[in-house]
Order: C-alpha cells, then structure tokens, then sequence
C-alpha cells in the first residue's frame, strides 16, 4: 500500500467496482496522489480528480512519472505566462523576448529564450547583456528546463548564478475540487475588473513596492479580474487572474492570505473563484509559477490537483 512519501508522485490504483458471478470487478487508476488518509486515496487524473475510499482498494504502488511535455507545449506556456505578465518595456531578438519593469520581479525584468535568436548563441547572450546593460539594469535570462539547457550550459562557463528553482505547475480545471462549502461567518470573494488600492498595497507589501511598472504588469491584460475578501473594512485574502494563451490557460498570481486568518480556506476560495471566472471565459487548464522551495503554497496546490509541468531557473549575471 502506499504511505505519506508518495503524495505527490505518480500513482496506479486497482479499485475494485462491484462483483459479477462471486468475482471482483476491476478498475484502474492512473494519475498524481494529492492527498491519502485513513480513509481515501484521492488521485489527480487527465479525467479530473478522483477519490477512492480505502476499502475499495485492491492494490495501488507508484509508477515512474508522466514523460516530460514537448518542447512546443512548453513553449506555448511560456508565452502564455509571459502575456499574462507583461513587462511594459520588450524587446524581441529574434523569437526571444527581452523584458523590463523598473526591477519588479524576475519574470517581468528577464530574456525568455524560447525560439530562434536568429544569430549564434554565444552572440545572442552578448546582445541580451547589451540591451540590459543600455538600461542600467543586471541582465537576468529565464531558462526553461530542459527547453533551454543549451542557454544553461552557456551561461555556466561564463559564470552566471541561479535563483532558487521555479515549479510551472497546471490542473485542468475539470480536475479541481468543488467550491468549499461556507462556512458560519466567512466572508465571500468579490471578483474585479481592476485593483483597489487596499489590494495594491497587499500586493507591494510582498513583492517589495510597487512602482508605475507593476502597476501595468498587473492591468495591462484584456481578460483579467482581481479577487479580494473583504471583512470589517479589513482585507484579509487576495488573488489576480489572467485568461491568455488563445483563451487556453487560465493564470493564477499573487494568491496571498492575512497571516491572522491563515489555514481557514480562504486561499482555496479565491482560487476557486478565479476557476469559476477562467471556465466561463473558456479556458480549460489553470498554471502558476511558484518557489519550489515554497513548501506551504506547493503543498496548497498540490492539495487542488496541481502537477508540475516544467521547471525554470532565472539566471543572473555576474556583478
């Protein structure tokens, strides 16, 4: 049987679906472990998620993981992600894109090099430094794993560090959990076409201010809403929500919870709003970007069905 170490692993269970001539019928089940108790077994499949109660287990172990995603749908999440958090400065070299807002966050103020540079790649990260350097900036590159490996090997001979790992982790929103039910007292979650200023300030406060750039980063999406749960005057949960990609891909950002009302499912509850939202607009899957070494909100989205789709390393340049 399977134990706590394999919770977010992939997972084959034979369920056993009724009895036909005093024989057991079978069933089986293949996807991520979410979550396991004394009681059920609940599985994130390509059908959506899936819980099985304990009893009705025949036998269940791992299995080695999904094969990676191709080097297109990598692609394609990445310029989904990249449209969802435009940098109000670009540049384009080639099929790479050059992106800068004022220094706020990596993934707004970094290269993307997916595509052709349209020149060698030794010359391309000469230019990439160039364009960066012409805006008083630190060059940053954003290598997604293993789609940019060549770029990785590059810049390691020329000495360049890495920030902690990025997790781009997708649910197809078939898959997610329904919305929790209220509970006694707990406010609801408002969706906006724009941020309020009470919202800004939560989203400056974590990402370090919040200068003219961020503001565009934030609103300069045709198809995006701002959730926020109010109470007492006081906001106490906000999340952002992008619909980009050709409609595809709905984006979660900037999920955050007052520390004094942690733990109670207000996270849960600005994410399922966002879904409901995403779905109407017809998207079919929800990504994010997270710290790998973020072990509260990895272990949140896991929690909803979450699976890591690719990685990525944002490299920054020596001083």
């Amino acid at each position: 049987m399977l134990r706590q170490q394999d919770v977010g692993h992939r997972i084959v269970v034979r369920r056993i679906v009724g009895i036909r001539e005093g024989r057991p019928l079978f069933t089986d089940a293949l996807g991520e472990l979410v979550e396991l108790n004394e009681t059920h077994i609940t599985l994130a499949t390509a059908q959506g998620r899936l819980r099985v109660p304990v009893s009705e287990v025949h036998r269940a172990k791992r299995v080695p993981p999904a094969r990676r995603p191709t080097a297109a749908a990598v692609v394609a999440l990445e310029l989904a992600a990249d449209e969802a958090w435009p940098a109000p400065v670009q540049g384009r070299l080639g099929d790479w894109r050059l992106r800068s807002a004022e220094g706020w966050t990596g993934r707004a103020n970094s290269a993307l090099p997916v595509g052709d540079p349209d020149r060698p790649l030794p010359a391309a990260l000469d230019a990439v430094e160039r364009w960066y350097a012409d805006r008083g900036q630190p060059a940053l590159v954003n290598t997604p794993l293993p789609l940019a490996a060549p770029v990785g090997a590059e810049l390691d001979a020329r000495g360049w560090g890495a920030r902690p790992l990025t997790v781009v982790q997708t649910v197809a929103l078939a898959g997610l959990p329904p919305t929790p039910t209220d509970r006694a007292g707990l406010p609801p979650v408002e969706l906006a076409t724009a941020p309020s200023e009470a919202w800004l300030a939560v989203a400056a406060g974590r990402k370090g201010g919040l200068p003219d750039a961020a503001r565009h980063i934030l609103t300069a999406v045709d198809r995006v809403r701002f959730a926020q749960v109010y109470a007492g005057g006081e906001l106490l949960a906000i999340g952002r929500g992008t619909v980009t990609g050709d409609g595809r891909w709905l984006g979660l950002t900037l999920v955050e919870v007052a520390p004094q009302v942690r733990r109670q499912g207000l996270a849960r509850r600005v994410i399922r709003s966002l879904v409901d939202w995403g779905a109407a607009e017809g998207a079919t899957h929800a990504f994010l970007q997270v710290e790998q070494r973020n072990t509260p909100a990895v272990t949140l989205y896991r929690g909803l069905g979450f699976t890591t789709h690719h990685t990525y390393l944002t490299r920054v340049a020596p001083a």
